[in-house]
């Protein structure tokens, strides 16, 4: 992926004006591309999100599981905050939360990838061996895909790679657009003894999943049909994976591992994920179907439109993101990437600037109707002090503050119950295709009738500052209700040239049958990463509060509807920081 959203104040406002309008681009900052950061500032820098000590970050590279340790590659700026000399870092862990940098696993070396080692997968070959595939910059500037091996495979930190010299494996040819060609995904084995990979491209307005053939690993063939493609502009860093679905052998939850897809008992009883990032508008979206290993066609369900208002992972900042299979615990875990939402000079002043999402487990709901995702389980063991509130009701207009605990750097889980749904709001068809827009101009600080309720956080204790997290319900017939999820950073800061949109989705959940619905918030500084009704919406935003930092940021639950709520339960928990990417040896 080529990425470069961090801009200047003007750049910011004119790109952001409207999502339509935001476009990836080699964005080069020549005065700023050797300016190391010496100074790293931490009010505002995670404490349990993986980043670097320093310096740029965007998409997780080739995560994979091997000889114990979960390796984690990414994108990297070695010598600066802003996009550029972008290199292939590589960190590990034993648990998903402590991790260790190592020396990088890619970076520019080769004819092939003299201008760049841009986004990439791993696949684990049937004999054990990683292999990475990433898209190098040649000479021409052309995007090629290229592959690496590990030089030490008795070595579990695989500190070195190689890169064969009959690199490029795979050319821009047969009509392929050279500059919109990269991401090749995690390569798959069929029952006809051929490997496949998919990689990203475009042809005008048509984004394109192509699809390759090898049976060496060496020599990759492009199909003659692409593996799947719609009307929505480039497509980048995409991911093609199995699910289980409920009623088969194995518990719906339980990952699939591509390797096992030449099983032909395993192949029926999974369904097939294809993710896509939109270049055009930043989101991701994906569609669930079926694939004909024969034909080599991925077909979405009917209920998946092939479009950007289809079902995303995450309907906030998160992009870029790569799964892989956990061999250990049997799961499907999902990496994504969060940019900054502030300006250029801001990321210079910080030292910093990017993050990758809190790792989730993902899997197929038992309807089949939508992903599930959810923060790995590892993620409770920073648990540390914790509050509890029980069976408080929140009359319309009424908010109280949750105090016992340091909130800048928690984990919040509640649960609310709705006492009247008569009072909700009609709901306009029309809004449909248009959660953000939706939340924009009916946002927290605008009452309702069943909400806005949920969560005020990284707050001031005068309220100036604040995020609110919180559900809106709607009407949509006499039986059936609309449930609107919302991040609303717009009063989240005092400082003018940050961007704040609001970031929205709705919720799959019948609220007619117990008048509940959970909230799980993830906050850390400078993040907050929101999972509703057991992981079926996610939002992750990213906000820079000037006042409510360190001991003065407070949470708070509210209630701006004229329906009464009941605040069921609430279990918060600071965060303990992990060991984050210390050198190995330190």
């Amino acid at each position: 992926l080529v990425m470069g959203m961090a801009a200047a104040p003007l750049i910011v406002s004119l790109l952001y004006c409207t999502v339509l309008a935001v476009h990836a681009s080699h964005v080069v900052y020549p005065e700023l591309q050797s300016l190391e950061a010496t100074e790293v500032d931490k009010e505002l820098r995670t404490g349990y999100h993986f980043q670097p000590p320093k310096h740029w970050i965007n998409d997780p590279n080739g995560p994979m599981y091997y000889k114990g340790l979960y390796h984690l590659f990414y994108q990297y700026n070695p010598k600066g905050a802003v996009w550029g000399n972008i290199i292939w870092a590589h960190s590990v862990s034993t648990d998903l939360i402590d991790w260790v940098a190592l020396e990088p696993g890619i970076y520019p070396s080769k004819p092939f990838d003299i201008n760049g080692c841009w986004s990439g997968s791993a696949t684990i070959l049937p004999n054990g061996v990683p292999v990475i595939m990433y898209t190098g910059i040649d000479p021409k500037e052309r995007q090629v895909q290229n592959v690496a091996y590990p030089a030490n495979l008795s070595d579990p930190f695989l500190r070195k790679w190689v890169k064969p010299d009959y690199n490029p494996i795979i050319n821009p040819d047969h009509g392929i657009n050279a500059s919109a060609f990269r991401d090749p995904t995690t390569a798959w084995y069929g029952p006809d003894g051929h490997w496949r990979l998919v990689v990203g491209s475009k042809e005008n307005m048509r984004g394109i999943a192509v699809l390759y053939r090898s049976r060496d690993f060496r020599r990759w063939i492009k199909a003659h049909h692409s593996l799947h493609a719609g009307l929505t502009g480039m497509w980048e860093c995409p991911d093609f994976y199995p699910v289980a679905v409920a009623g088969g052998r194995r518990h719906h939850q339980s990952g699939v591992d591509t390797a096992e897809l030449h099983d032909s008992t395993v192949a029926a009883e999974v369904k097939y994920v294809l993710k896509v990032s939109l270049d055009v508008t930043r989101y991701e979206y994906y569609t669930i179907g079926w694939y004909d290993h024969a034909k080599d066609r991925y077909t979405p369900d009917l209920d998946f439109p092939d479009n950007d208002y289809g079902l995303r992972y995450d309907y906030g900042d998160f992009y870029a993101s790569k799964s892989f299979f956990d061999p250990v615990k049997k799961r499907r875990v999902l990496w994504g990437w969060a940019n900054e939402s502030d300006t250029v000079p801001d990321d210079r002043n910080k030292g910093w600037a990017g993050i990758q999402a809190i790792p989730r487990k993902i899997f197929l709901s038992r309807s089949g109707r939508q992903l599930i995702q959810w923060p790995v389980e590892e993620i409770k063991s920073l648990r540390a002090k914790h509050v509890n509130v029980s069976n408080k009701a929140v009359k319309g207009g009424d908010y109280f503050k949750v105090g016992g605990f340091k909130s800048v750097q928690s984990d919040v889980e509640a649960a609310f119950m709705i006492k009247n749904l008569e009072k909700a709001e009609k709901f306009n068809a029309s809004w449909r295709t248009d959660a953000q827009g939706l939340c924009k101009k009916l946002n927290s600080h605008v009452k309702g009738g069943v909400g806005p309720f949920g969560l005020w956080l990284l707050a001031s204790d005068d309220l100036k500052e604040r995020t609110a997290v919180f559900f809106r319900v709607f009407k949509n017939n006499d039986t059936s209700y609309v449930v609107l999820m919302c991040n609303d950073p717009t009063r989240s800061s005092f400082e003018s040239q940050i961007y704040r949109p609001t970031f929205a989705g709705f919720v799959n959940i019948d609220i007619t049958k117990t008048k509940k619905i959970a909230l799980r918030t993830l906050i850390d500084h400078s993040v907050v990463e929101s999972f509703g009704a057991g992981g079926k919406t996610c939002i992750l935003t990213r906000v820079y509060p000037r006042k409510a930092v360190g001991d003065n940021a407070h949470l708070f639950v509210f209630n701006n509807g004229e329906s009464d709520i009941k605040l069921t339960n609430l279990r918060a928990w600071e965060m303990k920081t992990p060991t984050m990417n210390k050198r190995l040896g330190q």
